[in-house]
C-alpha cells in the first residue's frame, strides 16, 4: 500500500504562508471540502478517460487528507492522487503544490517543463497544452477581478472559445475536441449555478446550449446516437430558457439529422416540422431544416413531398439576405451543403433522372467544397458529397469515376473519422459487390482498399472510444 509521506519530525516544512495548493483552491473558490471533493472526483473521471485507465475513475479525497494537503503536512502524495492533482493544475508538479506558495525565488511556481529543458529531456506537456493552460490562467484571473461571477470579460472569453471550437469542428478529429468542449460546457454550467446580472443569464443559456449542441453533434459523429439525443434535448431546453429561436431551430435540425441517420425518417420529418414553428433571428437554420426533411421524405419514398421540400429550401436560399448564423462554422449551412443534401434526396428516389440530378448536384457541391481556402475545408461534409457522387456514378456504370471519389474519401476518413462516412463507405461496398461490374479489376481493387481501410480504422479508432 502506498503511504503519503509527511515531513520528518524535527525537519518540518517551514511555514512561510499557505501552500500553493491552498492558494490555488482559494483562487478558484474550491476551499470548501465538499466543493473540492466534487472537483477532484470529476477530474479523476476525466483523467481515467484521457489515459484509458479505469482504476483512476473512482478516486476520491478524504476530508482529513484535504486539510493535510492545505496545511503542508504531506510531502509526497500517493501515485493516483499525484496524477489527479497534476491533471487539475496543469504544469505544476504535485510536490510543488504541497510546498509554501511563496518561500523565496527558489520556490516560486515553475514554468511547465522548465526542469526538463535544463536537463535536456523532452516536455511532459505539448506546447499547445502549455499555451492553453497559460491562457486559461489569465482568463481565470480576469474573471475573478470582476464584481460578479460573470461580467463582460468572462462572457467575451467564453464566446471566443465557443466560436473557435465551432469554426474548427469541421476539420478537427472529433475525439480530442469532445473533451475540450465538455470542459467548456462544464464551465458554462458552473457560471449558471452562480449569481450574475439577468442579461448575462440569457447569454449563458445560449452558450451552454450551443456547447451541448456541439457535444450532440460529436456524439453523433462518434456513432453514439443515444448520447447524441440526450445532449440535443438538453441543448433545446437551454434554447427554450434563453428564448433563442435560432438555437431552437438549429437543435431541431440536429435532432432530425440524428433520427435520419438512425433509420427513423418519420421521426426526422416530425422533428423538422416542429422546428418550423420558430422563426430564427437570422441565418440558414430553416434552410437546413427543410433540406434535412427532404432527405427524410426521400428515405420514406415520398417523392412528391421530398421534391416540394427541396424547392422550399431553394426559395429560402434565394430570399436569404445574409448568412448571419449563430457562430458560423459547423452551425452554418452553406450552399454546397444544401446541394449534397439535395443529391442524397435524389439518390433515395432512384430512377435515371433522379440519378442524373444526384450526380449533378453532388459534383457541384464537391467543386464548391474544394474551393474553400486552406484551413476552412469541411472535410466530413465534403466526404459525404463525394460518397453521393460515387453512388451516382456507380449507378450509371462509371466504375473508374466512382473509384476516384472513394479513394479520396478513404484518405480523408483515415485522418478524421466519422460514423456517417463509415456507414456510407459500408453501404457503397455492399452495392459494389452486387453491381454487374463487380468482377472488373477496378472494382476488385476498390473493394480491397475499402476492406483494408475498415480493418485499420476498427483497430486504431474504435467508434465512441474518445467520448
Amino acid at each position: 500500500m502506498e503511504v503519503e509521506k509527511a515531513p520528518k519530525r524535527g525537519a518540518a516544512m517551514s511555514r512561510l504562508g499557505p501552500t500553493l495548493f491552498q492558494t490555488l483552491i482559494n483562487q478558484r473558490g474550491w476551499q470548501d471540502y465538499q466543493v473540492f471533493k466534487k472537483r477532484y472526483e470529476q477530474a479523476a473521471k476525466q483523467l481515467a478517460e484521457v489515459e484509458e485507465d479505469s482504476s483512476i475513475a473512482t478516486a476520491t479525497i478524504e476530508k482529513r487528507q484535504f486539510f493535510r494537503w492545505a496545511h503542508g503536512e504531506v510531502r509526497t502524495p500517493q501515485t493516483v492522487a499525484r496524477r489527479v492533482l497534476e491533471f487539475m493544475f496543469p504544469g505544476i508538479p504535485a510536490s510543488r503544490l504541497l510546498e509554501p506558495a511563496s518561500s523565496g525565488p527558489e520556490s516560486s511556481p515553475p514554468v511547465p517543463g522548465a526542469e526538463r529543458r535544463s536537463s535536456g529531456e523532452s516536455f511532459e506537456y505539448g506546447l499547445e497544452d502549455v499555451v492553453t493552460a497559460a491562457a486559461s490562467e489569465s482568463a481565470r484571473f480576469a474573471a475573478r477581478a470582476e464584481s460578479s461571477n460573470v461580467g463582460p470579460h468572462t462572457m467575451e472569453q467564453l464566446e471566443a472559445d465557443i466560436r473557435r471550437i465551432v469554426e474548427a469542428y469541421p476539420n478537427r478529429p472529433v475525439g480530442p475536441l469532445f473533451r475540450e468542449v465538455r470542459a467548456l460546457r462544464d464551465h458554462a454550467f458552473e457560471l449558471l449555478e452562480g449569481r450574475q446580472p439577468p442579461q448575462y443569464t440569457r447569454d449563458l443559456y445560449v452558450c451552454a446550449g450551443i456547447l451541448c449542441g456541439v457535444l450532440a453533434n460529436a456524439s453523433f459523429d462518434l456513432g453514439r446516437y443515444d448520447a447524441a439525443d440526450t445532449q440535443a434535448r438538453t441543448a433545446f431546453l437551454l434554447g427554450e430558457l434563453a428564448g433563442h429561436n435560432g438555437l431552437r431551430v438549429w437543435v431541431r435540425g440536429l435532432q432530425a439529422l440524428i433520427s435520419y441517420w438512425d433509420g427513423r425518417p418519420a421521426d426526422a420529418v416530425r422533428l423538422a416540422e416542429s422546428g418550423v414553428a420558430y422563426t430564427p433571428e437570422s441565418g440558414t437554420a430553416l434552410i437546413r431544416l427543410e433540406s434535412i426533411k427532404a432527405r427524410a421524405y426521400g428515405q420514406l419514398g415520398r417523392g412528391g413531398e421530398a421534391l416540394a421540400t427541396l424547392a422550399a429550401a431553394e426559395r429560402l436560399r434565394e430570399g436569404l439576405e445574409a448568412e448571419d448564423d449563430l457562430l458560423g462554422g459547423m452551425m452554418a449551412f452553406p450552399a454546397e451543403k444544401q446541394l449534397f443534401y439535395a443529391s442524397s434526396t435524389h439518390l433515395w428516389l432512384a430512377g435515371p433522372q433522379h440519378l442524373a440530378d444526384a450526380e449533378a448536384r453532388a459534383d457541384e457541391a464537391v467543386e464548391m467544397f474544394q474551393s474553400a481556402p486552406p484551413g476552412r475545408e469541411r472535410l466530413g461534409e465534403m466526404s459525404l458529397a463525394r460518397m453521393d457522387l460515387a453512388m451516382a456514378r456507380l449507378g450509371r456504370g462509371d466504375l473508374e469515376g466512382a473509384a476516384d471519389q472513394i479513394h479520396t474519401v478513404l484518405g480523408t476518413n483515415a485522418r478524421r473519422r466519422t460514423e456517417s462516412v463509415d456507414r456510407r463507405i459500408g453501404y457503397f461496398s455492399r452495392q459494389l459487390a452486387n453491381h454487374p461490374g463487380a468482377g472488373a479489376p477496378v472494382a476488385i481493387g476498390l473493394r480491397e482498399s475499402i476492406i483494408a481501410h475498415q480493418e485499420r480504422t476498427i483497430a486504431e479508432l474504435p467508434p465512441g472510444g474518445s467520448s
